[in-house]
């Protein structure tokens, strides 16, 4: 199974499962770095404050993030002000600026221990074919006053034909700097609840949350689930990927502190170094797709691993990982109230979801303390931006109706469950229903309905991670079910292999 570097690096949690009804201003669903800086800043000022995490604090997407910080974003500065304008451009590269300074901020309030430091961010061609691309982020970012050089080699053993070099970055562990401000949160204005998956949203005077153990009433609800649990029109506009990551022991050579951007189509990747005690490592991350649909996921760990020893004296593959993020379609996250009244989103960071997290927390802060915040109209997540969605809109609707149409009722992948290897998933067809089935290393076939349970998608075999990825809108369950991320709030439905007809 895959594991995060990152998780394996920060101490452990202990809060309770929620097992008696309790009321607050303020529920968080969601215990990454979004909703534990939220939950910060909100118990600070004041407000009563439940935050609800299903599994333990930076646990999901936070703890297999990068530990990047920077102002920059991965669609470039430059695409961003081509697409809006330069304004536009200039407020985002400032407001992701302030969130990484708010980071630093706490971290020596509380001398919290996840290695923050600055460092300088680097994106580079090794051709001159991607030289355009460079010379245009330079560009932006001069414009919009970053500390920005034009390099043509850099401290890592990487061929380079051109590169910018902006200081002033950061990195840090995410998953030990979550799980550090979370210990020091207002404990009498917020309850933290770990193991607590909320499975439903109920509208009645108040808003009421349940669990499998007790409910939550609260005046408002933040989503903080990196995208919103439930079925939302916003879910058009957003697009699920994935993108993995490897963390390489050295046997030698230098360790450069810095953020490296590769610009080569063929297969972009990002590094980074890390120490761990005695151990210096290499993290390198790429192999960006759609979620669900891949025949061989398996195979970006092998790309990733190839880059790493072409670069650098390896001497093992320590630790593998992967990380869900969702397009936005114009460009820009969507943080504020939703569609629902007194329901507040923060999703569609693309890459960017660590500064974007903190940033989302300081919006919505000031938001519910009736304070005006200079961001929140340039992420406003109820806008309307047909222009500038169109082209991705178009593109990725069209895709996910191609993955309605290809599951229709017709050829499975397996016709028994003879043909399911161990520890592997096979979705087969039952008396004209899809099943995802799982057979476990002992040989125990485990059956659910392959249909994924937020808007009725075929579940596609995850065989790097052992899961059920839906394509359509990104949900992702274990290999027997249970939810792990997505929109989606039930497992999938239960089957009884029994109840099969005998082969």
């Amino acid at each position: 199974m895959t594991r995060s570097f990152w998780k394996s690096a920060a101490p452990n949690t202990n809060f309770p499962k929620l097992n008696e009804n309790i009321s607050a201003e303020i529920a968080i669903i969601g215990g990454g770095i979004t909703g534990i800086t939220t939950a910060y800043l909100l118990a600070k000022s004041g407000k009563k404050v439940v935050l609800l995490e299903a599994g333990t604090i930076s646990g999901g997407t936070t703890g297999d993030s990068t530990g990047n910080l920077y102002a920059m974003v991965d669609k470039r500065l430059h695409h961003i002000q081509s697409k809006w304008n330069e304004d536009t451009a200039s407020r985002v590269a400032q407001s992701r600026g302030q969130a990484v300074n708010l980071v630093e901020e706490l971290v020596n309030k509380y001398q919290i221990n996840c290695s923050f430091k600055r460092v300088p961010w680097y994106l580079f061609s090794e051709t001159e074919k991607k030289d355009e691309t460079i010379e245009k982020e330079i560009k932006a970012a001069a414009h919009y006053r970053l500390p920005v050089e034009e390099v043509h080699d850099l401290p890592i053993p990487v061929k380079v034909s051109m590169a910018i070099k902006v200081e002033g970055q950061a990195q840090f562990n995410p998953a030990a700097f979550v799980r550090g401000l979370a210990e020091k949160i207002d404990s009498a204005n917020c309850r933290i609840f770990e193991n607590s998956e909320v499975h439903h949203i109920e509208k009645e005077e108040d808003l009421v949350l349940s669990t499998d153990s007790a409910k939550v009433t609260a005046k408002k609800v933040i989503l903080a689930t990196h995208t919103p649990k439930g079925i939302y029109g916003l879910q058009t506009a957003l697009y699920p990927y994935r993108e993995y990551a490897i963390a390489a022991k050295l046997n030698s050579g230098d360790f450069p502190d810095g953020i490296y951007w590769d610009t080569e189509a063929d297969f972009h990747t990002s590094m980074r170094t890390y120490s761990k005690g005695e151990d210096n490592y290499v993290l390198v991350l790429g192999g960006h797709h759609k979620v669900g649909q891949e025949d061989d996921y398996s195979c970006f760990f092998k790309k990733l691993e190839q880059n790493a020893r072409k670069h650098f004296d390896v001497a093992s593959i320590d630790y593998e990982w992967s990380a869900q993020h969702y397009k936005p379609a114009d460009g820009l996250p969507y943080i504020g109230e939703s569609s629902d009244d007194n329901i507040y989103i923060a999703t569609g960071f693309s890459t960017d979801g660590l500064t974007y997290g903190v940033l989302s927390a300081m919006i919505l802060n000031d938001q519910l303390n009736n304070r005006e915040n200079e961001w929140s109209d340039l992420y406003k997540a109820s806008r309307f931006t047909p222009v500038k969605s169109a082209k991705n809109f178009i593109k990725e609707n069209l895709n996910v109706a191609k993955q309605y149409i290809k599951d229709l009722p017709g050829k499975a992948e397996a016709g028994s469950f003879d043909e399911i290897a161990a520890d592997q998933g096979k979705v087969v067809e039952v008396e004209n229903e899809k099943w995802a089935v799982f057979k476990d290393e002992k040989g125990q076939v485990h059956c659910q309905s392959a249909v994924c349970t937020h808007m009725d998608c075929i579940v596609d075999w995850n065989d790097a991670e052992k899961s059920w990825d839906c394509p359509c809108h990104g949900s992702r369950f274990k290999a027997t079910g249970e939810v792990i991320e997505g929109p989606a709030f039930l497992p999938l439905a239960p089957k009884d292999p029994a109840a099969r007809e005998k082969e």
